[in-house]
Order: structure tokens, then C-alpha cells, then sequence
């Protein structure tokens, strides 16, 4: 395996396959001295200065040394990704290449020259342009389909190419936690899942399993100084994918259970063009004068219909002509008919100022449509998110999505989310979160969560702790770059603060887990977290896995390692691009089969979608069986 990038992601992956998929990893990463490494922009490749600048010194030992065993790291250090690096560390006869490069078009371009160098080498990209990355992944599966021989659209070809975005991968998760207590809605490659942490029942009650039970919660939930999910929490920890036995002995622990699987209700409306709504055209009181003069003209209709004796219609017509003085005087009339003309009249001059504001609101009001809207008056129970970064505009959506108020903080007016918080007409307060004022202006005081999602550790920290100042029992969730020490400042806030939910996480920790199952050659559809561990949901084919093949639903179940969930009908190959609609019509998720009865005997031809742990899902797989017995 090779894992190529510039931050803390690289770190993590070429971690993840190494413990827990016990994978030969070769990392590649730019030297030391250069902390910032510049994005690719059509600079002419020199073969000479794009070789390696220097092997580190494990591949020197490995070199002299001979052979390693499989769980060992080799670190390489490389200015740039080029078929000169990537022949050098071998990609040629590796089985899988993550390009994870913080820039879209470094990893398109060594993605291209991988893909020449080695038409049957697994690819796992990291881009955030979502509609780039589906024609990227189009483009290089096509390419390995021509050069293998067996034609473009062949299913089965083990030389996939998996695009992915650590912000769309993360962006789920760190919406979850802030929802803590109500819904957690995942949403990834068109497979849809509500899941429900629910607390321990009552003495005398029985908690509503729901579908499945997916994990007990840690038994130190409770404790302020307990290792909440950590791995050395050992069986006071969570406990992922319990069997019936350890959910009915484990009482006074919370529970994650599979409670919806499908999407309920209605999306939210995308804003086309930055079109208000009509009834925001106008104000209330504005909107309240309109209906008291059409009440009033709907008065004298009927008060002249009477007293002429005419038709309701015509006693219409004749009072609007009275209204805009068009009609002709009443001299010869009845005094009842003078008296309603005089009547309408008055109402007339009423109405004039009435259309003229109503005019103005409305012109104001489209002027400001593409501006950013402040926070209303009033407003409770929202969400406070810092950051309109990457992760901070897709956890944005996934909020919206799911009619959560939001105001984000945001102190660069050009920031890459600012069109999103427009389009969803989204209140944004442009400042310093540091500054004294600012949380306050986002209404944190009447706040339901925060989330720090900025790009900087120490500004998550700081908006944090004057949070905690300002609400001691707010809801807080923290984007922190590595994850030891989301877990050093997770720690010491419960403790600080045992009666307020704390939570901290690490992108990179959130999404190692399905770019390294995507190098495993299979789609990880998606990912929960359960305090601070992981279970993903995968989409295996049955065939070639002696645990699944022949056996029925009950019995393919393994504690703590995997269980399936639903099996999946549609056409091989028919997925969705990352981040469409989930309602679109045509989803795969229509295809897929839920009600499994236990006694279900999974076939050669079935393909299933399980959730399965990491370490679960690495025995499933069988890559290190199958190698040992290879050698």
C-alpha cells in the first residue's frame, strides 16, 4: 500500500493500514524542511529535480537489512509526485495508492500518471470538488477497463478508483455530535441511515431496540474522568455490534440502534437565484395593513350590493372605481350611495401609502437577498458553527438538511462557504471569534450547541472555553487537528464541566477509516461514530467470503466484528456521486432490502450491505490470510 500526502491525513491512513489491516505501507510525504508545500500549477516536469530528495532512514535500514514484516512503515520523502517517485517506491506492483494531497490537482496529476504507470493499481483519491471527482473516477476506471482488455464498464475489475472527501466524510459525524440526544443522520454514497444513541431505560423499563442494535455506549459515561471510547477503555468502553445476550446483561448502558433507514420528510428548499420567499417580501405589520384595506373594500362591496340592490360583482367593480377615483360623482344618487363613495374614497388615500411601502419593502428586500443576513431577535435553540471552511460548509449543509437553525461565525468575508450561507439564507456574523462581542452577536447565550470547525487549534479552543464562560451547560464540539490531543482537551473539559457534553474530534481520525477501506478494494458506504470509535457500513459481495456464502443472516452475524444489515437488489455498478440528493429519484437506496429474516440464506450472487468494526471488517476481507498462504 502507498499512501502519498502532506498533512495529518497521510499519518493517519498509513496508520490505519498498518494496525488494524496489518498492510506494508510506503509513505509519501515532502521533506521536512518544507512545512507548506505549494499546489501544482503548470509548472514543466523535470525528471532530473523531480526525483526523490532523500529516503528516510527506515528505508535505509530496510534496504540493508532485507526483508520487513508486513506491519512495518516505510517513509519516503518527495518534493513531488512524479512517474520518477512513483516507479521508486513501486507502484508498479503495489496493490493500492492513496493520493491525499491537500490540493485537488496534485493528486488528479500523479492520479493520471499512476493509472499509466499501472492500469490495475487500486486509486483512492481525496478531492473536495465533488462533480470533478465523479468524471475523475469515471475517466480512470474507463482507463483501467481498456488497458486490462476486458472493455469499458466491466464490473469486477479490481483496479477501482474510489474519490473522496475527508470533508464530506467527516461532515456527518461532526453534525451527529452536535445533535446529540436527538437524531444522527448519516448520508453517503446514496445510503441513508438514522441511528439513535438512546440513555439506559429506567429500572422496571425496556428500551426499544429499534432495528438493530449497532453498539452499547461506554459504561464511564457517567464518570467525569472515565476514557470515554478511548482504546484503552478496554470493557468499560463501547461496545460495537453487541450480540442479543450483551444487550439484555448490560444495564445502566446507553445504546446506538438502527431506528430509520430511509429518509423521512421533505428537503430543504435550495433557494434558486436567491429568490425570498414571497411572504419575506413584506413585513408583518405591512402584511397585516394589506389584509385591513382588502377587508374594508370587501365591506362596502357588500354594504353597496345592499343598498343599490346590485350584483356582487358589479358592486365590486363600482367600489374599486370609487377607491381609485375614476367613477363619477354620486350627485343624483341615494344617500347611501354618497356616503359609501366618500367611504371609498377615504379608504383610496389609505391604500396609496400602503402600496408605496409595500413597494419598498419588496425592492429592499431583493437588493438584500444576496446579502449576509444577522441573526434574528429571538432566536433559541440554534446551532452556533465557527468556520466556513471546508468542513465547516459541508457540516452547514448536512444542518440544513435537517431543518437545524444555524449561525455561523466567520472572519474572512471571501471564506469558500460564504455562497453556501447565502444560498440557504443562513444569518453569518463577520468577525473574530476571539474578539470580545462576537459570540455574543451569534446569540450563544441562547445557543443549543457549538461547533468549532476552524482551521486554527487554538481558536476552536479559545471559542470553546469563553463558551463554557458565557454557558456552563452548552453543547460543545471541537475540530481539533490531531487527535491526541482532541483526546488530552476532551478529557480535561468533562472533567472541568461534568454536567455538559463535551466533544472533540479529529477530521483526521473521522475519515482514515473509509479512505483505508476504499484501498481495501471495497466502498465504504459510510461511517458512525460511537464516542470516539468507528463503525463503518460496507457493500461486500458474497461471493469468495466463506463467512457469508451459504449461511443464513443469523448465522453470518459476529459479535463485535460484523452483521448485515439489508441486501442490496439494484444493478451492479449503479451508485451514486458523493453528496446528491438523497431523494433524487432512482436513488440505489430504493434497491435495497432491509427485512432480511434470519433464516435468509445469503447466495454466490448476493451483495449485502453490513456494518462491520475495522478490525472486523480486515478479517473479512482475508488480505493477510491469503498473502501468508500466497508465500
Amino acid at each position: 500500500m502507498i499512501v502519498c500526502g502532506d498533512d495529518g491525513l497521510a499519518h493517519r491512513l498509513a496508520a490505519e493500514l498498518r494496525g488494524v489491516y496489518g498492510e506494508q505501507v510506503t509513505l509519501v510525504v515532502p521533506p521536512s524542511v518544507r512545512r507548506v508545500r505549494q499546489p501544482v500549477v503548470g509548472r514543466a516536469r523535470a525528471a532530473s529535480a523531480a526525483l526523490l530528495d532523500r529516503f528516510s532512514a527506515a528505508v535505509n535500514r530496510t534496504g540493508a537489512g532485507g526483508a520487513e514484516p508486513a506491519s512495518t512503515e516505510q517513509v519516503v520523502e518527495a518534493a513531488e509526485v512524479t512517474e520518477a517517485v512513483l516507479t521508486e517506491v513501486g507502484a508498479d506492483r503495489a496493490a493500492a495508492l492513496a493520493l491525499v494531497y491537500d490540493d485537488d490537482e496534485t493528486n488528479i496529476r500523479a492520479a493520471l500518471t499512476a493509472r499509466r504507470l499501472n492500469p490495475r493499481l487500486r486509486l483512492v483519491l481525496r478531492l473536495y470538488n465533488r462533480r470533478l471527482g465523479q468524471h475523475i473516477e469515471e475517466l480512470l476506471d474507463q482507463t483501467a477497463a481498456v488497458a486490462s482488455g476486458t472493455g469499458p464498464g466491466t464490473a469486477g475489475l479490481d483496479a477501482s478508483t474510489t474519490v473522496l472527501s475527508d470533508a464530506d466524510t467527516a461532515a456527518p459525524a461532526l453534525a451527529a455530535t452536535a445533535l446529540v440526544g436527538t437524531s444522527k443522520v448519516v448520508q453517503t454514497e446514496g445510503l441513508v441511515l438514522r441511528a439513535v444513541e438512546r440513555q439506559p431505560p429506567r429500572p422496571g423499563e425496556v428500551a426499544d431496540p429499534g432495528l438493530c442494535t449497532l453498539a452499547l455506549l461506554s459504561a464511564t459515561s457517567n464518570d467525569p474522568a472515565g476514557a470515554d471510547g478511548s482504546e484503552g477503555s478496554g470493557e468499560q468502553g463501547p461496545q460495537l455490534l453487541p450480540d442479543e445476550a450483551a444487550v439484555a446483561s448490560a444495564t445502566g448502558r446507553g445504546t446506538v440502534v438502527l431506528e430509520q433507514v430511509s429518509y423521512s420528510g421533505p428537503s430543504l428548499p435550495s433557494g434558486r437565484g436567491g429568490v425570498p420567499p414571497f411572504a419575506s417580501l413584506f413585513s408583518r405589520r405591512l402584511r397585516w395593513s394589506l389584509a385591513g384595506l382588502v377587508g374594508c373594500v370587501l365591506a362596502l362591496a357588500v354594504a353597496l350590493m345592499f343598498v343599490a340592490g346590485e350584483h356582487p360583482l358589479y358592486a365590486t367593480y363600482v367600489t374599486l372605481l370609487d377607491l381609485f377615483g375614476i367613477n363619477d360623482p354620486a350627485f343624483h344618487e341615494s344617500t347611501g350611495r354618497q356616503v359609501l363613495q366618500l367611504l371609498s374614497g377615504l379608504v383610496g388615500l389609505l391604500l396609496l401609502p400602503v402600496l408605496l411601502a409595500a413597494v419598498l419593502e419588496a425592492l429592499g428586500t431583493f437588493r438584500s437577498a444576496s446579502a449576509l443576513r444577522k441573526p434574528p431577535r429571538g432566536l433559541g435553540g440554534h446551532v452556533v458553527l465557527l468556520g466556513l471552511g471546508k468542513i465547516g460548509t459541508r457540516v452547514l449543509t448536512r444542518l440544513r438538511e435537517l431543518h437545524i437553525p444555524v449561525v455561523c461565525v466567520e472572519s474572512d468575508p471571501e471564506a469558500r462557504g460564504m455562497a453556501t450561507a447565502r444560498r440557504l439564507r443562513v444569518p453569518v456574523v463577520l468577525g473574530d471569534v476571539t474578539q470580545e462581542g462576537v459570540l455574543e452577536a451569534a446569540k450563544i447565550h441562547r445557543a443549543h450547541a457549538l461547533l468549532a470547525l476552524t482551521s486554527a487549534d487554538t481558536t476552536n479552543l479559545e471559542a470553546a472555553l469563553y463558551a463554557r464562560s458565557v454557558r456552563p451547560d452548552l453543547r460543545v464540539v471541537l475540530r481539533l487537528y490531531d487527535d491526541d490531543f482532541a483526546t488530552a482537551v476532551y478529557r480535561t473539559l468533562r472533567a472541568a464541566h461534568p454536567f455538559a457534553l463535551t466533544r472533540s474530534r479529529s477530521v483526521s481520525h473521522l475519515a482514515a477509516p473509509a479512505f483505508a477501506g476504499a484501498m481495501m478494494g471495497r466502498q465504504i458506504l459510510g461511517a458512525i461514530p460511537v464516542e470516539r470509535r468507528v463503525l463503518l457500513f460496507a457493500e461486500v459481495e458474497v461471493a469468495g467470503h466463506p463467512q457469508l456464502e451459504g449461511r443464513t443472516v443469523g448465522q453470518a452475524f459476529r459479535a463485535g466484528a460484523w452483521r448485515v444489515l439489508a441486501l442490496n437488489t439494484a444493478p451492479p455498478g449503479a451508485r451514486r456521486g458523493e453528496g446528491e440528493d438523497p431523494v433524487e429519484e432512482g436513488a440505489p437506496a430504493s434497491g435495497l432490502v432491509w427485512d432480511l429474516p434470519p433464516t435468509y440464506v445469503l447466495g454466490a450472487g448476493d451483495r449485502v450491505v453490513l456494518a462491520a468494526t475495522r478490525r472486523g471488517l480486515a478479517e473479512l476481507l482475508g488480505r493477510r490470510r491469503r498473502e501468508r498462504a500466497g508465500a
